[in-house]
């Protein structure tokens, strides 16, 4: 988490985006045996990308905007927001790149997919740039904005939202923003209630097809102009344990099943908007009132935030590839969940010793190179 030399790090918030990531794994596996969006195990976890969202206007609003008044110019932050982000981008590309050659450079129909197209794709998901359906860098032929390596459409929104802070929201009053944070709740609960997706859910942004767009557009607006509005009149509430309760929250919200079935499916809408407008805003609340009173706690939130964000953003080209093998053998989870299990620990263990000997040294090279 980024914040001012100043100013101390809020270390339960970086464990509960490490809990956030891992449900996210856990979510991804249950996708190759769920049949549609109500079947799904881990049913909501596709929400952690809301939760992500409310964590990331808090802590940016947290960490810069006091710097504004100092100083700060819009290319500074930004240049500090990719030498934050992009240095993974690029490695979980490359990850892409090589699950899908390893798969055959196929579609997941089996139409042969050309080395320019694969090149094009890469090109495009190195720089963040969406592949429109049906276009050649559109290689996997399932409508991803990047099909090398899915999770980055929400990387692409957090880089909107923090254009969007830079040029607009940190120049709102606290008035201002409250308004158009309400305004913006009211577009997202339109969203999830008016059945946006097509199947009451807020799972959308990853596609820039029928909408996908300007929905995860909106998922991105709401869910960051509230954190960074909480960031603004955040006045603690200190509880015991709030790391924990706020990790079992996290993981009750995502878990839970989808809700209404066939007779009243709204009622699924209704939930994500709930999820989204009030109990992720709640969770990050308290999750930044909470200190750590113990070594084992503050290990845990250490380790867990430190392997966040390379956990989420490697993981999908083993999904790819599990993915592949599952449905072209027609296996059941009760097969396989031991491969599944490792691939698990897998990621683990690639997203530390990413930090750990790319990430963090390339960052601290192009800090120091670039942001004197």
């Amino acid at each position: 988490m980024e914040t001012s030399v100043t100013k101390p790090r809020y270390d339960l918030l970086d464990g509960l985006r490490g809990v956030a990531a891992l449900m996210v794994i856990l979510y991804h596996v249950g996708e190759g045996f769920a049949t549609s969006s109500r079947d799904q195990v881990i049913n909501h976890g596709y929400l952690a990308v809301d939760f992500f969202f409310v964590l990331s206007g808090f802590v940016i609003g947290y960490a810069y905007d006091g710097r504004w008044q100092r100083g700060m110019s819009t290319g500074n932050f930004i240049l500090r927001r990719i030498i934050r982000l992009q240095p993974m981008v690029v490695i979980a590309v490359l990850l892409g790149v090589l699950s899908f050659v390893i798969q055959g450079c196929e579609k997941w129909d089996g139409t042969a997919v050309s080395t320019s197209a694969v090149i094009m794709s890469l090109i495009c998901g190195l720089f963040l740039i969406p592949a429109m359906p049906g276009t050649a860098p559109e290689v996997r032929g399932n409508g991803e904005m990047f099909p090398l390596n899915g999770p980055s459409w929400s990387l692409f929104f957090e880089y909107i939202g923090s254009l969007f802070y830079a040029l607009f929201l940190h120049r709102m009053s606290t008035r201002v923003l409250t308004i158009f944070t309400a305004v913006a709740g009211i577009i997202l609960a339109c969203v999830a209630i008016g059945n946006g997706s097509g199947d009451f859910h807020l799972g959308v942004g990853w596609t820039a097809a029928n909408g996908g767009f300007w929905m995860g557009l909106a998922r991105m607006t709401f869910s960051f102009s509230v954190g960074l509005l909480m960031s603004r009149r955040f006045k603690p509430v200190r509880i015991g344990g709030a790391f924990w309760i706020c990790s079992a929250l996290i993981v009750a919200v995502l878990s839970v099943p989808f809700v209404g079935g066939e007779t009243c499916p709204v009622a699924n809408g209704f939930y994500d908007a709930l999820c989204t407008l009030i109990v992720f805003p709640a969770i990050v609340y308290l999750g930044a009132s909470g200190i750590t009173t113990d070594a084992w706690s503050q290990r845990t939130c250490e380790f867990l935030g430190a392997i966040s964000y390379p956990v989420y953003i490697i993981h999908y080209p083993f999904m790819y590839m599990f993915y592949a093998w599952v449905w072209s053998r027609g296996l059941s989870f009760s097969q396989v969940w031991p491969v599944a299990g490792a691939i698990i620990v897998t990621v683990i263990v690639l997203a530390w010793l990413f930090l750990r000997y790319y990430d963090e040294p390339v960052r601290r090279w192009l800090t120091a190179r670039f942001l004197k």
